[in-house]
């Protein structure tokens, strides 16, 4: 077969038929269609769902897919009870009504949008001082996960570890 002018063509070498040719053709770009998704998925790289605990201990946190985006709560703390014994409460949140939120199960990553391979901006929830801040997150492995809380021009990194399961 050739290509001549933007189009495929057969030409027949002895003891070959029109439909052997076209087969041959066929095949031939079913084989590069797969090589090509193949590349791709390849490329796309990892995605951050699953569990990932702060490496100080602190807070673990899920990820899971919200809508396009990705979004993550709270599944963990290291201390979760407050002085008084008491499950810790969202107590900072500029909202009165929303601060007798339980800090577990509370969302504090939002919108994470893809900007990149395994990268992702978005917003960030931080219940100890009851602010939203633009974030980024990105995967810096299957197994290690930075994300980073900015104020204007000044940032905070966070590295989380992939949970494994049991």
């Amino acid at each position: 077969w050739t290509i001549v002018e933007g189009r495929v063509g057969c030409k027949h070498p002895p003891k070959e038929t029109g439909n052997d040719c076209m087969k041959r053709v066929f095949l031939t770009a079913a084989l590069a269609g797969m090589t090509m998704v193949g590349a791709q998925a390849s490329q796309a790289g990892s995605d951050p769902l699953g569990l990932w605990r702060m490496d100080s201990g602190k807070v673990t946190i899920e990820v899971s897919q919200c809508g396009q985006n990705f979004c993550g709560k709270i599944v963990d703390l290291a201390k979760p009870l407050n002085k008084n014994g008491k499950p810790k409460r969202d107590r900072e949140n500029p909202d009165r009504s929303l601060r007798k939120r339980p800090i577990i199960g509370l969302i504090i990553i939002n919108d994470m949008r893809p900007t990149g391979e395994n990268r992702w901006e978005g917003t960030i929830y931080n219940a100890d001082d009851g602010q939203t801040y633009d974030s980024k997150m990105k995967l810096r492995n299957d197994d290690l996960m930075i994300v980073e809380g900015c104020v204007l021009v000044f940032c905070k990194d966070m590295t989380f570890e992939r949970v494994v399961s049991q």
